[in-house]
């Protein structure tokens, strides 16, 4: 007697194939808006930069493929290298006082004996809430030594306080509007990684006689590494592309801000008032590698640490 498959069985072979081939449409169906998306406004900018710093718009022969000429150019620019280095200082002074500042409230907020927690949460996060342009056009009125505080305090005791705007004081009065912005923002980021931590972890440190300093250091530091970590990838980020604030403030401190203060600035500068499109892409995209380059290192090492 011969025993065939029943006509069901063989069907329910091929069937799974199926339901894998519909699930991968379904899946492309939900990731393919934002795949859209993401290259309309992300990668499709990035391309046509490229485009555009291996040309030269020339008045006679038009637009004339120079290759990396661009590049070497900017790899030869002292005013894009003076802006980096610029950029560079203020990121290895004003990022580590910033996230100091930001953990330092975030513990006070951990510990559980500040008063008045909620209140003081929201005021060290209002400032975040106001936009760049703003907070720097209101600390702009407060430097001001004829018209803002500086130069009311001047004329009320009789004294000459230094002038925030000077040329020698005008990178640390931009990083403290950056860090009055930004420290809220941190510190909700290094509040919610505590939160989360183990309540066990700090019994056991107790029943082992730690202190408070030695339960920061020993259990809730090495704990929040990871936000630590993604805080100052972060920050790091937000220094390269320093603008808002030098742009803002180079009407009232002309003399101290110049048209390539910043990498970000310069590049605008040339872009809009140069009309050198095509070196201002070079510039920016010279920028966006050291950029990554810089973040991914650091996260990296990050990682290692944690792992």
């Amino acid at each position: 007697m011969t025993i065939t498959s029943p006509p069901a069985a063989s069907a329910g072979r091929g069937s799974p194939p199926r339901r894998r081939s519909s699930r991968g449409l379904v899946g492309w169906g939900f990731i393919g808006p934002f795949l859209a998306v993401f290259a309309l406004v992300f990668l499709a900018p990035i391309g046509y930069s490229v485009y555009l710093s291996l040309f030269q718009d020339r008045l006679i022969g038009g637009n004339t493929f120079v290759g990396l000429d661009h590049y070497q150019q900017a790899f030869q620019d002292p005013e894009f290298w003076s802006g980096f280095g610029r950029v560079a200082l203020f990121l290895a002074v004003q990022v580590p006082v910033m996230l100091g500042i930001a953990l330092l409230a975030a513990l006070a907020l951990d510990s559980g004996r500040l008063y008045g927690k909620s209140f003081f949460r929201i005021t060290v996060f209002l400032p975040y809430a106001v936009p760049a342009v703003v907070a720097t056009l209101m600390w702009e009125f407060l430097y001001g030594s004829r018209f803002g505080l500086v130069g009311d305090i001047n004329r009320a005791f009789g004294v000459s306080l230094p002038d925030p705007l000077s040329p020698g004081l005008v990178l640390a009065s931009i990083g403290n509007i950056v860090t009055w912005e930004f420290v809220g923002y941190n510190m909700l980021i290094f509040y919610s990684a505590l939160r989360v931590v183990p309540r066990s972890l700090y019994e056991a440190a107790e029943i082992d006689g730690a202190g408070q300093w030695r339960v920061i250091t020993a259990v809730k530091l090495p704990a929040i590494r990871g936000a630590l970590v993604i805080a100052t990838v972060f920050s790091i980020i937000g220094s390269f592309q320093l603008f808002n604030e030098p742009a803002i403030l180079k009407v009232p401190a002309p003399n101290a801000i110049t048209t390539f203060y910043t990498p970000n600035y310069y590049t605008y500068t040339l872009s809009f008032s140069g009309r050198q499109q095509n070196y201002a892409a070079t510039v920016a995209i010279v920028m966006g590698v050291i950029t990554m380059v810089i973040a991914y290192a650091f996260q990296l090492r990050g990682m290692r640490k944690e792992a």
